[in-house]
């Protein structure tokens, strides 16, 4: 599942070496959905992607695609817990002067982009529900410019050659 989120930095942990073959990198995003009740959420990034935070400041704007990963652990004693990690593939630096909730007059700023599907309320745009859980609104002019990607930030809306026997 390919999703977007707008924010502000909060935090920037250092890269960890997890293991001999794994390093990941944590950071904390301000979303600010609804400014009076900012959320402040963790997301993660592993192996070479880790230096994409490297020249970004706390409170910097960013626009970041992730992807949800949950897992199951059991314990010795069979007890069951999940997990979820916010993987993330791509951070994109705010232009200078763009708005903290990235031009949507405050509306939700988080999309699931997944077959070009905007999940956002505001009563317009493709993939809106009329109203919206977020009201109404004129349609966001960027919800045509959605482009379904896979995990790997590869786009999944154009035809693929690889079942072609040559």
């Amino acid at each position: 599942m390919g999703i977007e989120t707008t924010g502000k930095l909060h935090t920037i942990y250092e890269t960890k070496q997890v293991s001999e073959r794994f390093t990941k990198r944590e950071f904390v995003v301000e979303i600010a959905d609804n400014p009076k009740y900012p959320q402040t959420v963790l997301f993660q990034l592993t192996g070479d992607r880790c230096n994409q935070l490297d020249g970004l400041n706390v409170g910097d704007h960013i626009t970041i695609e992730f992807s949800l990963r949950g897992r199951e652990w059991r314990s010795p004693q069979g007890e069951v817990k999940h997990f979820n990690s916010l993987d993330v593939w791509k951070v994109i630096p705010a232009r200078a002067g763009a708005s903290a909730n990235g031009g949507n007059g405050g509306r939700n700023n988080t999309r699931n982009t997944q077959n070009g599907y905007d999940d956002r309320g505001g009563g317009g745009g493709r993939g809106n529900f009329a109203g919206g859980s977020y009201g109404g609104g004129a349609p966001d002019p960027r919800a045509d410019l959605v482009v379904p990607r896979d995990y790997d930030g590869v786009r999944t809306d154009e035809p693929s050659n690889d079942d072609i026997p040559f």
